[in-house]
């Protein structure tokens, strides 16, 4: 069974950089694209970032372009967000999640997130002063 779990949010000021993992067990990220969520409280779940780990294309949304990079170490099965210059509308609870599927597409355009199959259990980021 996947198994995905997520580590390193906590309490940051603005313009100030965070790193998540998400640590993958059960199966490889070699060979599937794997992405980030966040749920703001009161708001829809969002992807902001994926990733194709096959041919290594990374995709984003538009407002966190340029300020997030998405990555996975292949040699740890580890799958990263680099979040740089946040925001005050970064606050939310992140989750990794996998369909199992060697592209983006589910992940980036499938409103029905929740029909995405394997989810970590979320990490919170909060930007505050």
């Amino acid at each position: 069974q996947v198994q995905l779990v997520e580590s390193g949010g906590g309490s940051v000021r603005p313009a100030e950089s965070l790193r998540l993992s998400c640590a993958a067990s059960e199966f490889s990220l070699d060979d599937y694209a794997a992405g980030w969520f966040r749920q703001a409280p009161g708001k829809d779940r969002e992807a902001v970032a994926c990733i194709e780990n096959l041919n290594g294309k990374t995709f984003y949304a538009d407002s966190v372009k340029g300020r997030f990079t998405i990555f996975t170490d292949k040699t740890q099965n580890t799958m990263y967000l680099q979040m740089n210059n946040v925001k005050y509308e970064d606050t939310a609870i992140y989750y990794c999640a996998t369909d199992q599927e060697d592209n983006c597409r589910e992940i980036l355009f499938n409103p029905r997130w929740w029909e995405i199959g394997s989810w970590g259990q979320g990490t919170q980021v909060t930007v505050s002063t």
